[in-house]
């Protein structure tokens, strides 16, 4: 076997785990932001479910999903203290 057609083979490897690595990335990223979205919709959904006991209701949104689903309980926590003690 030629050192030339050893070579050229692992450069070829090489630049085809580039290409296709590289677009993988930005979409397992937003994949996996989706589902947080999808998440804190459904901790707003419950958090609303529950807090019909004591008049809560936090709208379910783009804004208000995504702090529920970036942050998790805290962000749905804060976003529940900020409707029932500031805004109302």
């Amino acid at each position: 076997m030629y050192p030339i057609f050893g070579a050229s083979i692992f450069v070829g490897i090489l630049l085809v785990m580039l290409f296709i690595g590289s677009p993988l990335k930005p979409i397992r990223w937003v994949g996996q932001l989706a589902v947080k979205f999808v998440v804190g919709a459904f901790m707003l959904f419950i958090l609303n479910t529950v807090g019909e006991l004591i008049n809560l209701h936090v709208p379910i949104n783009a804004v208000t999903t995504g702090i529920s689903g970036l942050l998790g309980l805290p962000g749905v926590a804060a976003l529940a203290i900020i409707k029932y003690y500031i805004i109302t």
